[in-house]
């Protein structure tokens, strides 16, 4: 490791660790770990920080490489979702998806329509509303780069033991559960 990595390593450990953040106790109660544990417990919250820094980072890409914003990735998503599925979006779904207005709706699928990502077309079911598909060369850019970066992803997971796996799930749904309170 580098004179600068070990600068950021310990200025990333000096945005999560307790030891120096909360040395009296008054938030994060340690007393009862050996230093053992409270190191690792660092060590994991470092490697989740690191871990969102990297996703930002791929996101950030993915959005510049396709010129959309999150709204707009995160719509495409479902609607490939949608389509591979072979369930029927439409902007009443999009919308409820993504929680936003229906006037928001329509800028957001008027936006990547201008922009050759989806097409409209007739509700094949219901003549009042519209289906949302999205195009070829959408799908073709996508999966070359959110699909690998996925694909990765489930690779890395799929190498853990099943209780491996069982750990790292009860430790996400703990994390879930810390937020909800």
């Amino acid at each position: 490791m580098d004179g600068q990595e070990e600068r950021r390593v310990s200025d990333l450990a000096s945005l999560i660790d307790p030891r120096l953040l909360d040395p009296a106790e008054e938030l994060v109660t340690r007393s009862h770990l050996s230093d053992d544990d409270v190191a690792e417990t660092v060590a994991v919250l470092e490697a989740m920080s690191a871990w969102r820094g990297v996703e930002r980072a791929m996101s950030e890409r993915s959005r510049r490489y396709m010129r959309l914003g999150d709204t707009d990735m995160r719509a495409l998503r479902y609607l490939i979702a949608a389509q591979r599925q072979g369930v029927v979006a439409t902007p009443g779904a999009i919308a409820a998806h993504l929680a936003i207005s229906p006037a928001a709706t329509t800028k957001l699928m008027d936006r990547l329509e201008s922009g050759g990502h989806i097409r409209r077309r007739a509700h094949p079911d219901d003549r009042r509303s519209t289906a949302i598909d999205v195009t070829p060369e959408t799908l073709r850019s996508a999966r070359a780069t959110v699909g690998r970066s996925h694909a990765r992803r489930f690779e890395a997971v799929s190498q853990l033991s099943p209780a491996d796996r069982a750990a790292v799930l009860r430790f996400f749904d703990a994390l879930v559960s810390a937020s909800d309170e």
